[in-house]
């Protein structure tokens, strides 16, 4: 087996490679830019090498510098892990000739199918369903609208090269042909230094579902049945789970057949992904094969027991698969959520700064199943504004689908995550969703349940009294640490009222608190009671109780007269006040927040790439005003009315922090 092996890669892909070497005894080799100097990756790794700039342009996709690290480690073998150099043939090619085993499939395999032009060609000569679409390069944008004319709207504009959503738009129109053709370029240059475009049919009601592949050296290729990753955000997978809730028996078999048809017709080695849209009748067509690790390569580790990077590494080394596809059993049921550094109340717009407190569940068994957490951060550490958004992915399993969306919400209840911008309350709004729930879900879902963005969840009332059970036993333990610290010790209890009213997402309950030694009775106005009981004392972030027999996670913080408490994608100001206070409360007047109409604010941190007018110009609403990139992605902001430019306070260039003023209006 190998003794020293590269992570040509950063952030939790890197520390996941990291452990499964560390679990099979290989010595493992970590690269870093500046600003990953005090990265986890770097932390976890036996050894690091520095090779650049932050800027991944610059470090980790230059293969001089990862070669150089090579050589001066004397690695044997290179995981490139995904994104970055993972599906990049020249890469594959320079360890080849340098005699450096690298840790996925062989340059020819990465050329026929890391290109996606080339792979749909390949893909239909081997008998596999294809999309309608053009399979030649476009060169403007205008050959952009001629083909998207001639295929029929609504067309899907794909970079050639990478993935992971990079280089991706929908266009429904000329215009957006146009303007998506454009980004989908600029994007793809930046991420992956390949800027060639192709665009394909864009499938309606589609469901986006994989098939994860394995090959050995030995003619063996097997399929680790499929992952459904429907749920999708600018073509950004936001939550998978394996198996698909579906497809039937013979679709998956079908479309696992199919995968590894197309893997062996290329000679493909080690783990791959086939990805296929499927349609509400479960016709499947392919779309492009990853020759890499997936992002959510843990959901089918968790439903196969198959450690993926394991067979990487061996795969790599030479060994033989140690299983046969009738082997390959789906055992119960596993969920991911991915945790991005994106803020859903500004429309997912990238945050960056530093983890003030990162705390995730505890990993491992749990009551019903298991979670798992995949990452890169610590609290801490900082997000960089140089790559991608993604903090960790969150992952669950138990013996059924239901079970694993439970596990799954207990999970995100218990993730404390403070600093920055996340989006642990809308996948824990999905989590809640029936149609989620139902399995009734496409990759329009996120755009046809939020259409207006995301405002946060609204909480039944079955679940708003038991939050207000819970406020009105811990603002209880709260008043009674009050009183005994402002030094009146002798009968504070009695100091201590029972009635109070619990003012919360828009409703008004009133309570009666009766306690004793081992909680809180709450008794609500109509008669009905609930029993609370905790350990929670006062000035823990995450308060944990039992509210009628049932488990209750809340994030806690501290607001006059109550709490701010979040769960379930509620984020919630709930003040606890005595009847007194809370007709007093009704006479205060809210203050306006400021008016900032006449200005176009910078919605993320950013660089600014364009700005598109200038003093003087008249602007239509839905128009182009600026472009600002941020984690890699382009943001196109557009004027929301009519109006005249009076200033452009920033240019080109710049680098922006959220709500810096871009432009003002007259």
């Amino acid at each position: 087996m190998f003794k020293k092996i590269l992570i040509a890669n950063r952030g939790e892909i890197a520390c996941r490679v990291i452990k499964t070497a560390r679990k099979m005894g290989i010595t493992t080799v970590a690269v870093y830019s500046d600003a990953d100097r005090n990265a986890l990756h770097v932390k976890m790794a036996d050894e690091a090498v520095h090779i650049g700039p932050s800027p991944a342009a610059q470090s980790y996709i230059v293969i001089d510098k990862i070669m150089a690290a090579i050589k001066a480690t004397g690695a044997e073998a290179v995981h490139p892990g995904y994104g970055f150099l993972s599906e990049n043939m020249n890469f594959a090619a320079a360890l080849e000739a340098a005699g450096v085993v690298f840790i996925g499939p062989p340059s020819p395999a990465i050329e026929a199918m890391g290109d996606k032009i080339t792979s749909k060609k390949l893909a239909q000569a081997a008998g596999v369903s294809t999309v309608p679409g053009h399979m030649g390069l476009i060169a403007d944008a205008e050959e952009a609208v001629k083909i998207a004319t001639q295929i029929g709207y609504p067309v899907m504009i794909k970079a050639s090269a990478g993935g992971g959503g990079k280089g991706m738009r929908i266009a429904w129109d000329d215009a957006e042909a146009r303007e998506g053709f454009q980004s989908s370029k600029n994007e793809a240059a930046a991420s992956f230094g390949d800027d060639r475009i192709f665009i394909e049919k864009f499938v309606t009601q589609p469901r986006h579902i994989e098939i994860q592949v394995l090959a050995d050296k030995h003619g063996n290729t097997v399929y680790l049945h499929e992952r459904e990753c429907s749920i999708q955000r600018r073509n950004q997978k936001v939550i998978e789970e394996a198996p698909s809730p579906f497809l039937d028996a013979d679709t998956r078999k079908a479309m696992g057949e199919q995968a590894c048809a197309l893997a062996r017709a290329v000679g493909y080695t080690s783990a791959g992904t086939v990805e296929f849209i499927v349609d509400g009748a479960r016709n499947f067509y392919f779309l492009e094969m990853n020759t890499r690790l997936q992002v959510e390569h843990p959901v089918t580790e968790l439903i196969t027991g198959v450690d993926l990077v394991e067979q990487m590494i061996r795969v790599a080394y030479g060994e033989k698969l140690p299983f046969r596809q009738e082997d390959l059993k789906i055992n119960g049921w596993a969920m991911e959520s991915r945790l991005y550094a994106e803020d859903p109340y500004r429309n997912f717009l990238p945050s960056i700064g530093r983890l003030t407190r990162y705390r995730p569940p505890v990993e491992g068994p749990t009551a019903g199943g298991i979670v798992r957490n995949d990452t890169g951060v610590f609290e801490g550490g900082e997000i960089s504004m140089f790559y991608d958004p993604m903090i960790a992915k969150l992952c669950t399993w138990a013996p059924t689908r239901a079970g694993a969306i439970e596990e799954m919400r207990l999970a995100l209840d218990t993730f404390e995550v403070e600093g920055i911008g996340h989006n642990l309350p809308f996948v824990g709004a999905v989590m809640d969703h029936p149609r989620f729930q139902s399995g009734n879900i496409t990759t329009a879902f996120i755009a046809e349940e939020y259409p207006e963005g995301f405002k946060g969840a609204v909480l039944d009332d079955a679940t708003l009294r038991r939050v207000a059970a819970a406020a009105a036993a811990m603002n209880r333990v709260a008043e009674i640490r009050r009183t005994r610290i402002s030094g009146t010790m002798d009968n504070h209890e009695r100091r201590v009222g029972d009635a109070w009213v619990v003012s919360l997402q828009g409703a008004e309950l009133a309570v009666t608190v009766s306690a004793d030694h081992d909680g809180s009775t709450i008794t609500f106005a109509d008669g009905a009671a609930l029993r609370v009981t905790s350990d929670w004392t006062p000035g823990q972030p995450l308060a944990r109780l039992t509210v009628d027999g049932t488990s209750l996670a809340l994030k806690t913080a501290k607001i006059p007269m109550g709490f701010r408490m979040r769960l379930r994608g509620a984020d919630l100001k709930v003040h606890v006040r005595t009847p007194r206070q809370h007709a007093l409360a009704g006479l205060m007047l809210e203050k306006a927040p400021p008016d900032t109409s006449k200005y176009l604010l910078c919605p993320m941190p950013g660089l600014v790439v364009k700005i598109n007018v200038g003093v003087g110009d008249e602007v239509q609403e839905g128009q182009a005003l600026a472009t600002v990139e941020a984690m890699k992605m382009e943001n196109i902001l557009k004027a929301e009315r009519t109006g005249v430019v009076k200033a452009v306070k920033a240019q080109a260039g710049a680098s922006l922090k959220v709500d810096d003023v871009i432009l003002e209006f007259e």
